[in-house]
């Protein structure tokens, strides 16, 4: 039986790139979003990907949200926590509601689709669970004091969260792109991005084909031995 796989944020950009990677795998993927219905059934009618709506901030509605899927499509083995939003400003700027936004959805809803999922896969032996955090979670960036304490937080719950599933065949991973060519980076003005990619020691953005691939393995049987890990995709731009 296929194994069914919730890609949250799955719709577009990078969440896209995924959903379709392992959707070529044979999984069943469930694409969440998180308002916009047209585009979600868009997404449906261009890709035959079934999609799901739910806050992953919100931890009641990520529970019924699970629930509803597990009930149509069969158990969740796989989840990529990939939903996340932006609210930059630098900290005397930022409002609570800015810092607090971006924590409850970028860091809170790993949390809450774990929550959902991790005892079940627990118990039937096998689990994969990807992180999608970011090499701003790694390196800091000025005005994103939000952003970048949620992704470094996603990498610290991966790690912990491995050690609790080691042993009953989950793992639990993170990857940390680096600038990848999303409708998010190609709205940055042009001189911006050419300082950007300057900095990017194989000289281009990112695809999010390359970022999908790089889940596809972590969520593989042959990605049964790596767990804890965050993987850095990001050309180059930081080495650690």
């Amino acid at each position: 039986m296929a194994r069914v796989a919730i890609v949250t944020g799955g719709t577009r950009g990078i969440g896209k790139a995924i959903s379709l990677a392992l959707k070529a795998q044979g999984r069943v993927v469930i694409a969440n979003y998180g308002g916009n219905a047209a585009k979600a059934q868009a997404f449906t009618d261009e890709t035959g990907i079934a999609t799901a709506q739910f806050d992953v901030g919100d931890h009641e509605a990520v529970l019924a949200g699970v629930a509803a899927i597990a009930e149509k499509f069969g158990t969740v083995d796989i989840v990529v926590n990939n939903a996340g939003v932006t609210r930059d400003a630098v900290l005397h700027r930022m409002s609570f509601d800015d810092w607090n936004e971006v924590m409850r959805i970028n860091l809170g809803g790993c949390f809450n689709l774990a929550k959902a999922t991790f005892p079940g896969m627990r118990e039937r032996g096998w689990g994969r669970i990807v992180n999608i955090g970011s090499i701003n979670g790694q390196a800091g960036q000025y005005g994103q004091v939000n952003y970048a304490a949620a992704k470094s937080g996603i990498h610290g719950f991966t790690k912990a969260l491995a050690q609790e599933g080691a042993k009953f065949g989950v793992t639990v991973n993170a990857i940390a792109p680096g600038y990848i060519d999303t409708d998010m980076v190609a709205a940055v003005s042009a001189p911006v991005l050419e300082k950007i990619v300057a900095k990017i020691p194989v000289g281009r953005l990112g695809q999010a084909d390359e970022i999908a691939r790089g889940v596809v393995f972590l969520t593989s049987e042959d990605g049964g031995f790596v767990t804890g890990s965050t993987i850095s995709m990001n050309g180059g731009q930081h080495m650690y």
